[in-house]
This record gives C-alpha cells, sequence and structure tokens, in this order.
C-alpha cells in the first residue's frame, strides 16, 4: 500500500523494505532535529509516516494470558495503553516474529515489518485451540504512525491523510531510522537473520531497561536457549554500533560483510546519516571481535560501539582454586 502522504511537497519515496512511505521532504538532517525536539517537548509536534507497517488484531477475553503463553513477554497484568514489545520464537530460541504491541482494553494491537503480518496472524491463528481469542490482520484499516521518542501509535488507514491537520507536519522515515540505529533498536529481519537468539540483539530485559524478552515469567516457546545463554553468559554474537568513516561514497548495504584483518566477523544491518553523528550503522558481529579494533563495513572503515557486551548475561564467574 502507497502512504496518501507521499503526495506532500517534497516527500521522496523509500526504498524496500519501505516502500509505500516517505524517505524524507527534502531536509534529512533539519527533519531529524524536529523529531529530537519534538521528543523535548519545546517545538511543534510532528511525526513519522510508518503506514507501511502491518498490523495484527488480537481480541477475546483470552487475549491477554495466551499471548503471555506464546511469547517472550510478560503480558497478563499489562495495563491498558501500555506500551511492550514481545518475540515468538523457534524451539531452538530464535527469533521468529517481533512485534511491537499495546492493549486498550479491548483488542490488542501488534505492528510488526512490512509483509509480516500475514505470516504472524496465521501462526497465531494456528495456536488458538480452545481459548477465547480472535486473531486477525488489519493492515489494510489499520495504519501505525511514529511518535517522538521513538514511539508507536494507531490510526485508522482512512484518517491517514488527515492525521497532519492536528498532529503536525511529518518527518521522513531515514529521520527515525538514524535515531533508532543511534539508540540500538534493532529492526527484525533487517538487523537480524533467520539464526538470532534474543540475547545477540539486546531483547532481553536487564535492571531498569524494558525490553522484548521478560526474565520473570513463566515457559514458552525456546526459552531454554534463552535462560541458557542469560545465566552462563556469552551469546554467540552481539549488537554493534558502528561509527562510518564520512569520507566513503556510500553507506553499507543490508547484509554486506563486516570483516576485520581480513576475514569476516559479521554483517552490516540498517545504516543512516546521522546529523550529529554522520554515518552510523548497526551490525551483528561474532562475540570474540575484540572491542578495539577498527572494522571494514562493506569496505568502509569503522570504529565500534558495543550496544550488547560480549559477556552479556554471565552472572558467576568460576572461582579458580
Amino acid at each position: 500500500m502507497t502512504s496518501p502522504l507521499l503526495a506532500l511537497p517534497g516527500a521522496v519515496e523509500a526504498d524496500a523494505p519501505d516502500s509505500g512511505v516517505a524517505a524524507h521532504y527534502g531536509s534529512i538532517a533539519r527533519e531529524q532535529r524536529r523529531l529530537v525536539a519534538a521528543a523535548e517537548a519545546d517545538v511543534p509536534p510532528t511525526f513519522v509516516d510508518l503506514s507501511h507497517r502491518d498490523v495484527v488484531a488480537v481480541t477475546g477475553p483470552d487475549r491477554l494470558g495466551w499471548l503471555h503463553s506464546l511469547t517472550t513477554q510478560h503480558l497478563t497484568s499489562l495495563a491498558p495503553r501500555t506500551p511492550t514489545q514481545a518475540l515468538i520464537l523457534s524451539p531452538q530460541g530464535r527469533v521468529e516474529h517481533a512485534f511491537d504491541g499495546v492493549d486498550d482494553g479491548e483488542t490488542f494491537w501488534a505492528d510488526t515489518e512490512p509483509g509480516r503480518g500475514a505470516a504472524l496472524a496465521a501462526w497465531l491463528d494456528s495456536m488458538r485451540f480452545m481459548m477465547r481469542v480472535e486473531v486477525a490482520d488489519v493492515s489494510a484499516d489499520w495504519a501505525v504512525v511514529g511518535l517522538p521518542a521513538l514511539r508507536h501509535a494507531l490510526v485508522r488507514r482512512e484518517d491517514l491523510a488527515a492525521y497532519p491537520e492536528d498532529h503536525g507536519a511529518p518527518v521522513g522515515l531515514w529521520a527515525w531510522e538514524a535515531l533508532r540505529i543511534e539508540a540500538g533498536r534493532p529492526r527484525f529481519g533487517l538487523d537480524t537473520d533467520d539464526k538470532t537468539i534474543p540475547n545477540e540483539v539486546g531483547w532481553v530485559s536487564v535492571p531498569g531497561r524494558e525490553a522484548a524478552v521478560h526474565l520473570d515469567k513463566g515457559c514458552y516457546r525456546g526459552q531454554e536457549t534463552v535462560a541458557r545463554v542469560h545465566t552462563l553468559g556469552r551469546p554467540p554474537r552481539r549488537l554493534v554500533l558502528l561509527h562510518l568513516d564520512g569520507s566513503a561514497e556510500h553507506l553499507p548495504a543490508p547484509r554486506s560483510e563486516v570483516t576485520a584483518d581480513g576475514r569476516v566477523v559479521g554483517f552490516v544491518g540498517s545504516a543512516a546519516h546521522h546529523h550529529e553523528l554522520g554515518p552510523i550503522a548497526l551490525a551483528l558481529v561474532k562475540r570474540n571481535v575484540p572491542l578495539d579494533i577498527d572494522l571494514l563495513a562493506d569496505g568502509v572503515p569503522a570504529a565500534q560501539q558495543a550496544i550488547v557486551d560480549p559477556e552479556a548475561g554471565l552472572h558467576v564467574r568460576p572461582v579458580l582454586r
């Protein structure tokens, strides 16, 4: 679906997987600054068109307990209008689905990456059994908008064209992506692959920070892997923020190689031009890559900043006698 906001002056459509919405409206750095300032509430409001994301609705009196049993998140006591994130894992603990969500007291609304809503809805529907729940892909009727501070909201798709009238002029997706990368927040399917476990990309909650995996809840599929890596520490790979050489003529392409001393040590996920930091990217690299060495990302020199510690989750170190 193509967003009606692409008809606004200066709108330039983003490339796949974000086609259908505006990458920018003609002033990339200024749009980033507007989004940051709006989060600090000292300028008129603004928003980001994320209407290319898919939306799945779960209704019925058993919805929260049922989702709690299937996902990595603690949802049984989720208060209405409290944003959350959740994952669905394979039996081996690999991430199969990821979504942002909120419950309004009657419906749990999950929004996920473009093109992934149908698969998420189908999987959830296959797990209903005797539970009093209904699952539907409602992407044709509901659209996602991004609010300052990287929050999500929903609006009826038929009302999207008029949304700027009450919420300010939009900024482009590139502004959102630059701030998301700076914050170290991975996108499922872009900064992850089919082998990713939550521990590698910072999706496991730690004291003072909520995340998509809640460690104090009942069993769910894939829990054994998450718990084992959290207990023993040292996930196989770790997410890093790359500060790229600004003299390069290109940003690293998604899935391009990250190398160290001529050997492949990982891959690039998403990349963007940040209005203060310059070119940055997220990459998933092997745990044992030293933190203090420079890397090459698609041939671009890059310094790394740890997002996930190489020892993440390690609680107890052996005492040598």
